[in-house]
């Protein structure tokens, strides 16, 4: 396991309202990394679609609680938001675009979508009643092509 240079923790109940508190302190905390407003953006819509997907579909017909972890190692931001609900039963149909178990129209099933698209690397490991857990990481485009050019650099 890599050093980790700093890390924030927060837990909270499964309530949409915290859907922003989950948002608003990640993008606050990755603000310590290099990032354009664009990524941060990107950022707080990745963790927003990550802990909407706990607050729906984790525990039906009631509230349970939601881990989100953040933290900064080797100029890379990485983010784990873990639920202890239902689980998914089909993980890589779960990730298809347009995928959602949900029977409510307003859902578009493009969680995992736009977590794929905002992210460098987004895991997922789900067991059907044990949770979900989905890591995240993300590294902010100018040192991600300092890095590149200096690898290249290198060779």
């Amino acid at each position: 396991m890599s050093r980790r240079d700093n890390h924030l923790t927060i837990e909270m109940p499964s309530r949409p309202e915290n859907v922003g508190v989950a948002r608003v302190s990640l993008a606050a905390f990755a603000s310590q990394l290099d990032f354009t407003l664009a990524e941060l953006e990107e950022l707080k819509v990745a963790v927003s679609e990550a802990v909407t997907n706990c607050v729906l579909h984790a525990y039906p017909g009631r509230t349970g609680e939601v881990k989100v972890e953040a933290w900064i190692s080797e100029g890379e931001l990485g983010v784990r938001v873990t639920d202890w609900g239902v689980g998914i039963e089909d993980v890589e149909q779960a990730r298809q675009a347009a995928y959602t178990s949900s029977q409510d129209p307003d859902h578009l099933g493009l969680g995992f979508t736009f977590m794929e698209n905002f992210m460098d690397r987004v895991e997922v490991w789900s067991q059907p009643g044990a949770g979900t857990v989905v890591t995240m990481t993300k590294r902010p485009r100018a040192a991600a092509l300092q890095a590149a050019n200096g690898e290249e650099r290198r060779a």
